[in-house]
C-alpha cells in the first residue's frame, strides 16, 4: 500500500471494507458491487447476494457498463471503464464517511430507453450534487436491454427493475457507513430512469426502501405481458433462437445486443400487431407482469400503494424536440407526417392504451392507424395556429412523457399522497436556442455536467451565468426535497393545478390548460399486443 493509499478513506461494508478516493472535498468510492454478477447460472435470473471480499478493495473506478447496444452510453465511456461482468456496482459521493453524520440519501436512476446507460457516463458526475446540496448520492448500474427487460421463458420479468431494488437494499443495508442516513432516501431518475421509478413506487418489493422521489420526464412506457413476450419474441428470432433463458444464455451477453438492435431497425413492420409500440426505436419497456409489477404506476398511485412517498414528478416543455433534431427532421416534418402522429397517439386515436418507450416516431409518422378523427380534430381546433411540425411535436412530447407525468401526480393526489409539479421551459443555447426545453436538458442542469454527453450537444460551450443560476436552482430544489420533502413550491392539487416553472425566471403558475384539457380522464395502460 503507497502512502498515498493509506491516507485514503476506508469504509467497511457489509461485503468488506472498501477504500475511497478524496475528490474537491467529497470522498468518493466507485464500482462497489451490490450484487453478484449476474452470467453463468444467474444469468436472466433476480439479483443474487454479492461474494464477500477479504482485505480491503480500492473503490477506484466505475463498474463495467451492463452489455448494451454499441454506440451507447456503454464500454469505454467515462474515466477507467473496465471490462468484465461485474455489471451491478454502485457509487458513492459523500462529504464525510462518518457513520455520526445521517445525511440525506439521494439514489440516481439512469435513462436511456431501457437499452442504454451506465452511471461512468461523465454527465452522470455527482459531485456538485453532493457538494453544494451537503447530501450522499448514490448511482447504480441495472441491466438494460435483453439481460434486463426482455420478457422470456424461465426468467423473472423486470430483471433491471429488480437489480434497482437490490441497489436500494444495499443502500439500507450500508449507507450509514458512507454518512447517509438509511431513513432519508430519495430515489431520483431521468426518462426510463424516471419510468423506473414510477415503476418502483408501484412495486410490492420496493416497498420501505425510500422515502421520497423525484421522476424527471416520465414515459408512458410499460408493455403487457402479451406485448411484451410477442417482441421478446422477435427479438430471439433475430438470433435464431427461441425466446427462453436457456436458449439466449447460449450467446455471450454482448454479442446479444445485436438482436435488439436489429428489431429496433424494422419495429414499422409490427405496426399492425404491437401499435403505439411500434414507432420507436427500443422494443424493451418494463412489462405489467402482475407479480414484480402487478399494475401500472398510474393505476396503483391513484391507489394510495404510493401515499406515504412524498414525489416530485415533471416533463421539460419542447421533450420530442430532442429526437427529432436526431433523427435531422427538425422543420422538416410533412402534413402527411402529422396527420399519422394525431391518428396514432392523441386521445381516442386507434390502439391508444399507454406508451411506448423512446425517441423514433420521429421517422415513422404516416404509418399510423386510420381512426381516431376526434383527437386530430381536438388537437388542431386547441392548436390552431400550429405548423405540422409544431402540432407533431406537441402530441408526440404530450403522449411520451408530458401527460404521463402530469396523470402520475394526479394519480399520486387521488391516492392520498402529495406531489410536486415542475415544467422545464429554458431553451438550450445550442444552435440558437433551436432546441428548446427538449427531453435530456434537465441531466446537465442539474448535475451541472456542461461539457460532458447531452451537455456537449445542447450547451456547445455557451455556460451562461443564467445556465449556472438555473443549474443551481435544479439541486437547490432537488436537495432540499430530499432533506425536507419540500422543493421550494406548492403541493399540486386538481383545484388550482399549480406547477414550479423553471425558466430564467423562475415562477409558480397553473399548469398550462390546452394540453391538460385533452388528455383529461385518459387511462395511460399497459400497451396492448393488438393483432
Amino acid at each position: 500500500m503507497t502512502t498515498t493509499e493509506a491516507r485514503n478513506p476506508e469504509v467497511r461494508t457489509a461485503g468488506g471494507a472498501v477504500r475511497g478516493r478524496p475528490e474537491d472535498g467529497l470522498t468518493v468510492f466507485r464500482g462497489i458491487p451490490f450484487a453478484a454478477p449476474p452470467v453463468g447460472e444467474a444469468r436472466f435470473q433476480a439479483p443474487r447476494p454479492a461474494e464477500a471480499w477479504d482485505g480491503t478493495r480500492d473503490a477506484y473506478a466505475f463498474g463495467p457498463p451492463p452489455p448494451q447496444d454499441a454506440g451507447g452510453l456503454g464500454e469505454g465511456v467515462g474515466p477507467k471503464v473496465p471490462l468484465g461482468d461485474d455489471w451491478l456496482t454502485v457509487n458513492v459521493w459523500t462529504p464525510d464517511p462518518d457513520p455520526a453524520a445521517h445525511r440525506p440519501v439521494m439514489v440516481w436512476i439512469y435513462g436511456g430507453a431501457y437499452k442504454l446507460g451506465h452511471t461512468g457516463s461523465p454527465g452522470y458526475d455527482a459531485h456538485r450534487i453532493a457538494r453544494d446540496g451537503d447530501v450522499v448520492v448514490v448511482t447504480l448500474n441495472y441491466r438494460v436491454g435483453i439481460e434486463g427487460f426482455a420478457r422470456i421463458e424461465g426468467a423473472p420479468a423486470n430483471r433491471g427493475l429488480l437489480d434497482q431494488v437490490a441497489a436500494l437494499e444495499w443502500v439500507r443495508d450500508n449507507i450509514t457507513a458512507f454518512g447517509g442516513d438509511p431513513g432519508q432516501v430519495t430515489v431520483f431518475g431521468e426518462s426510463a430512469g424516471a419510468g423506473s421509478v414510477a415503476a418502483l413506487l408501484a412495486m410490492p418489493a420496493a416497498s420501505g426502501l425510500f422515502r421520497r422521489a423525484i421522476a424527471q420526464s416520465v414515459p408512458g412506457t410499460y408493455f403487457s405481458e402479451e406485448l411484451a413476450r410477442d417482441i421478446a419474441t422477435a427479438i430471439a428470432a433475430e438470433a435464431g433462437l427461441r425466446p427462453t433463458a436457456a436458449d439466449l444464455s447460449a450467446v455471450d451477453p454482448r454479442r446479444l445486443t445485436s438482436a435488439g438492435a436489429a428489431l429496433a431497425e424494422k419495429m414499422l413492420q409490427y405496426v399492425d400487431r404491437w401499435g403505439q409500440a411500434a414507432p420507436t426505436v427500443t422494443p424493451f419497456s418494463p412489462v405489467v407482469d402482475g407479480e414484480v409489477l402487478p399494475v401500472t404506476p398510474w393505476a396503483a398511485l391513484k391507489a394510495g400503494a404510493a401515499r406515504d412517498v412524498e414525489l416530485v414528478v415533471g416533463h421539460n416543455r419542447d421533450e420530442f424536440r430532442l429526437f427529432l433534431a436526431m433523427g435531422r427532421q427538425l422543420g422538416k416534418i410533412t402534413e402527411e407526417q402529422e396527420r399519422g402522429a394525431l391518428r396514432m397517439f392523441a386521445p381516442g386515436a386507434a390502439g391508444s392504451a399507454g406508451a411506448a418507450g423512446a425517441a423514433g416516431a420521429a421517422g415513422a409518422a404516416g404509418a399510423a392507424g386510420s381512426a381516431g378523427e376526434s383527437g386530430e380534430d381536438r388537437y388542431r381546433a386547441a392548436f390552431p395556429d400550429a405548423s405540422p411540425g409544431e402540432l407533431y411535436e406537441r402530441v408526440l412530447t404530450d403522449w411520451l412523457f408530458g401527460m404521463p407525468s402530469l396523470h402520475l401526480a394526479e394519480a399520486q393526489v387521488a391516492g392520498g399522497g402529495r406531489a410536486h409539479v415542475y415544467e422545464l421551459t429554458w431553451s438550450a443555447p445550442a444552435i440558437g436556442g433551436a432546441m428548446g426545453a427538449c427531453h435530456g436538458l434537465d441531466i446537465p442542469l442539474l448535475f451541472g455536467t456542461f461539457g460532458a454527453d447531452l451537455g456537449l450537444l445542447l450547451f456547445a460551450g455557451e455556460v451562461t451565468a443564467e445556465a449556472e443560476a438555473l443549474s443551481a436552482r435544479f439541486r437547490q430544489s432537488w436537495t432540499a426535497f430530499a432533506r425536507t420533502g419540500d422543493p421550494g413550491w406548492p403541493a399540486y392539487d386538481t383545484e388550482a393545478r399549480l406547477v414550479q416553472v423553471l425558466d430564467a425566471q423562475p415562477q409558480v403558475r397553473a399548469y398550462p390548460e390546452e394540453s391538460r384539457r385533452l388528455w383529461e380522464g385518459y387511462e395511460f395502460a399497459a400497451l396492448p399486443l393488438v393483432g
